[in-house]
């Protein structure tokens, strides 16, 4: 018998009003969430502290995860999913007015042993803009003993130690679990990630948050998880354009536990549009980061604008886009 044959959708995004957070989300993204500030939008997630809810067809109104054990079809048969509902990726806007806090995620062992069984968390980075000045830390800029980590992690002091990195749009950096970092002022990023929120902060810079008091600090667990070697100064990836009936793709980022690739869809001079083709046994999702557009199955057409999230199901049925936008397209 042949397998049914599955209609894409939208996400409707929840908002995280985090104290480093700004207004970009709103302004240039569209983001109606009645949150100040507005640091992050979770586009794409079936983790406890932040459900996507789905935005049209028959399930709207849902959330992601409800939807996804409804259908378990929709995941495909994907290695890495508990047959719960459950996403093993996460995705995320996120708009950096202020630093972020100096932190580090645990491996998946670690935060299996010490967290109730959770994900560890491996993460991507997208720039999809960034101020003249802006920076981010990238692990250390020497090699650190543990004592004297733990040292300048009570008296304030890390900064001293932390490797900055210039950011420019359209950069992508790839944060492997252990690795020290932090995202800098003036940075707006699409976040790729395993589906977990374990962060370890080892420096806030001292700020106080709504409520009047500095936010938590996890020293030990930071020294237990951090790598401690030197960091050598990320490189960008090398990119090779494929180029496609209205469309190019180019290979952002590729590891264990997600593939992101950049679509420059452009069917503005043709006269057909874009067929998109979705794995048979897994999922995809689509993050429109600039520009906007439609797709189409069957009878029907769906608008996508800058900032919408798309979910394929795996066995989606043939879909077609047509417009001039920037899509990062997310497999696992």
């Amino acid at each position: 018998m042949e397998k049914k044959l599955n209609d894409p959708f939208l996400l409707q995004p929840i908002g995280k009003d985090y104290i480093w957070g700004g207004r970009r989300l709103k302004d240039d993204f569209g983001k109606n969430i009645d949150l100040e500030p507005l640091a992050e939008t979770w586009e794409c997630s079936t983790h406890s502290d932040g459900l996507s809810i789905v935005k049209n067809g028959e399930d709207k109104g849902l959330t992601l995860k409800d939807v996804l054990i409804k259908h378990p079809e929709y995941v495909g048969t994907h290695p890495r999913m508990n047959g719960e509902g459950d996403l093993p990726i996460l995705v995320k806007f996120i708009d950096a007015k202020n630093d972020l806090s100096v932190q580090v995620h645990p491996t998946d062992e670690y935060a299996c042993k010490y967290e109730n069984g959770q994900r560890g968390k491996t993460e991507m980075w997208y720039v999809i803009d960034a101020s003249k000045d802006a920076k981010l830390v990238y692990g250390f800029n020497r090699d650190i003993q543990k004592e004297e980590l733990k040292k300048s992690m009570e008296d304030g002091t890390v900064e001293k130690y932390l490797q900055k990195v210039k950011v420019s749009k359209n950069d992508v950096f790839f944060i492997e679990s252990g690795t020290v970092h932090a995202i800098g002022s003036g940075c707006l990023i699409a976040e790729i990630q395993e589906s977990s929120n374990l962060t370890y902060r080892l420096f806030d810079y001292n700020r106080i948050d709504k409520t009047g008091k500095k936010r938590e600090l996890h020293l030990e667990k930071s020294l237990d998880v951090a790598n401690l070697a030197a960091s050598s100064s990320p490189r960008q990836p090398m990119r090779v354009m494929k180029f496609k009936e209205g469309y190019a793709l180019e290979l952002l980022c590729r590891c264990k536990y997600f593939q992101v690739e950049r679509m420059l869809l452009n069917t503005e001079r043709i006269r057909k549009m874009a067929e998109v083709k979705t794995f048979s046994n897994s999922f995809e999702i689509y993050l429109c980061v600039d520009g906007c557009g439609s797709m189409m199955w069957e009878d029907k057409v769906e608008p996508f604008f800058k900032g919408d999230c798309i979910f394929m199901p795996a066995n989606s049925k043939k879909v077609l886009l047509h417009g001039k936008a920037k899509l990062l397209k997310i497999s696992c």
